[in-house]
């Protein structure tokens, strides 16, 4: 929606009442409009707007403020007695020390040499305090308890003593080993990240799609002006007669399920006997600004679903869906269930990787989403007609700042260590657009309204949405760690589709416990079980089977079960659906 302009009030002339009259209801207006979208014009991200509600929410409960200024002045004066007690020479347990997951200090010289020791401390002291008052914060909503934790935290992290040269004695001690070379070649990262504008964790010249990542023979079959759709080549000498279609996100490109052949799940399923389809999604341009999230259903998910039945000679497909292309497919399976009998559903069974279907509690992608920050975020886009993939990554690289961000600074800037090869990190930087109309429309549906939960709030492509109607067996994967569809929300999709429900949850996060082959020995675990409506997620994983290694095996055993029996493989590509390139294909390798 677009805001009214804003303009300072009109000076009505004063011997006229009644332009006096409008003048005043003018400026009234235009005075609204300033404070309903001050927001976001100050604070596009919402980063100071919870911050100063924490600040005057404390103010408005001295009681509570005096408590927690009395907790801070005992523990701010045990810290004060063990300093004088290290300085003094005397040895003992730090009073506060790193969280097992914080790597930051984990060089031994924060522990052995007394300075460095009590500067780690009180940086983590005053860290935690401040976080720890902002959750207690009186009178706030949890919402806003998190937002004003998380941009404490963000700034928290960026002045940590780590991250500067003269306060981290590794980046000292490298300096003097080298003779001044680390400093030289962490220049040279610098200057390069600079270059090519964000901080790099991997090196872009140690991979090249379609010869070290995203390899596996197969043809492109079909294009049009939202995908290309990729058929692989068998692996097995026979296959199984029903199709994997496989949607990917837009949001990324597609190949992380086909990094090299160790971790591609594409291989994985070839070789197991799938015939398997994978959507490759055009990197959208401005003329592509109108391009709706129903436009990806009919032009995309449909499509695919109608070519890999007409190449395999199938009548029905599995379907999987990853992320936002599994939230894609769930409003697809509502979709095909509303259009079609039951037994002429051109899907028999799904499956879901890491997708929301329910946006009640997206994780801590929430700090970025409210009115004011969609609002400016639409008004942004509209000016281009699509979001940039790395603005994207950035936000997504900032929920583990330390981790993706400061973990590769204090490394190449302060260390001079050039960054390790990483498939799946660069990958992650192999950013893509998201169209205008498509975006705001799932940020302002999605995560504002939470439509998708309610029967028929959303008509997509024609036809109202209501999961509940989908009835085909549902397979849903969901990951211990993930901090963009946290698993207790997605396991919310048990409680929506009314179909018999196998869970799984995985370790690790969004990508690695989705990339997750089997290995001797096993790295990973999982829990598996069936799903219920009514059941919550912790009453799930009490009752669920937890095993070592990779989930991948147990899909491959449902999969098989779902996906008929095994015979001939059908050809790549068609008389009706040529070959038009070679995986992975054109859309993919576009900038």
């Amino acid at each position: 929606m677009d805001r009214a302009p804003i303009t300072p009030p009109i000076a009505p002339p004063p011997d006229n009442a009644e332009a006096v009259a409008q003048a005043i209801t003018v400026s009234a207006q235009r005075l609204r409009a300033l404070r309903e979208n001050a927001d976001a014009i100050f604070d596009p991200l919402g980063m100071l707007a919870p911050l100063v509600h924490a600040h005057s929410a404390w103010m408005l409960h001295p009681q509570e403020l005096a408590e927690l200024a009395t907790r801070f002045a005992g523990d701010l004066l045990a810290l004060q007695l063990h300093t004088v007690s290290k300085l003094a020479g005397r040895t003992g347990a730090d009073l506060v020390r790193p969280h097992a997951d914080d790597l930051r200090f984990s060089d031994p010289v924060w522990t052995s040499e007394v300075p460095w020791d009590l500067l780690k401390q009180w940086y983590l002291f005053f860290a935690r305090r401040i976080q720890d008052a902002l959750f207690q914060t009186p009178g706030l909503s949890p919402k806003e308890r998190r937002r004003a934790a998380f941009w404490w935290r963000k700034w928290l992290n960026a002045v940590a003593p780590t991250n500067f040269f003269l306060t981290n004695p590794v980046a000292v001690r490298k300096a003097v080993e080298t003779h001044g070379e680390s400093l030289q070649r962490g220049f040279d990262i610098f200057m390069k990240d600079l270059d090519a504008g964000t901080v790099r964790m991997t090196s872009p010249e140690d991979f090249q799609v379609g010869v070290n990542l995203a390899a596996t023979p197969g043809a492109v079959v079909f294009r049009n002006r939202l995908l290309e759709l990729i058929h692989y080549a068998p692996m097995a000498s026979e296959v199984r007669r029903t199709p994997i279609v496989i949607v990917m996100p837009w949001i990324n490109k597609f190949y992380v399920l086909d990094l090299d052949a160790r971790k591609s799940m594409v291989q994985y399923l070839l070789k197991q006997g799938f015939d398997v389809y994978i959507t490759s999604w055009k990197n959208p341009t401005p003329d592509m600004a109108e391009v709706r999230f129903d436009d990806y259903l009919a032009e995309g998910v449909d499509e695919a679903v109608r070519v890999a039945r007409a190449v395999s000679g199938a009548d029905r497909v599995h379907a999987v869906g990853y992320c936002i292309g599994g939230t894609l497919l769930a409003t697809y399976m509502a979709w095909l269930n509303r259009k079609h009998p039951r037994e002429e559903v051109p899907v028999s069974s799904w499956t879901l990787f890491a997708s929301l279907t329910d946006f009640r509690s997206p994780g801590d992608i929430e700090v970025f989403i409210d009115e004011a920050s969609v609002r400016w975020l639409s008004d942004l886009m509209r000016t281009r007609g699509y979001l940039d993939g790395r603005e994207m990554a950035a936000s997504f690289r900032l929920l583990r700042s330390n981790s993706l961000i400061w973990h590769y600074v204090v490394h190449g800037w302060l260390y001079g260590e050039r960054p390790a090869p990483f498939d799946v990190l660069y990958w992650n930087m192999d950013t893509t657009r998201m169209p205008y109309r498509m975006h705001e429309y799932y940020l302002r549906e999605m995560y504002l309204k939470n439509s998708l939960i309610k029967p028929n709030a959303l008509t997509i492509a024609g036809e109202p949405i209501d999961l509940a109607r989908i009835h085909q067996p549902l397979y849903s994967v969901s990951a211990e760690d993930d901090h963009i569809a946290p698993w207790r929300q997605t396991f919310h999709v048990n409680g929506y589709v009314t179909s018999p429900k196998r869970f799984v949850l995985s370790s690790s996060g969004h990508i690695l416990g989705i990339v997750n082959p089997p290995v001797t020995p096993p790295r990973r675990r999982f829990w598996v079980g069936a799903a219920h409506r009514g059941q919550n997620a912790d009453a799930w994983r009490a009752k669920a089977e937890e095993q070592a290694g990779s989930w991948w095996q147990d899909w491959s055993a449902w999969l098989a079960e779902k996906c008929g029996p095994l015979g001939a493989p059908p050809p790549v590509a068609t008389e009706a659906f040529a070959k038009l390139a070679d995986a992975p294909g054109t859309y993919v390798l576009e900038p």
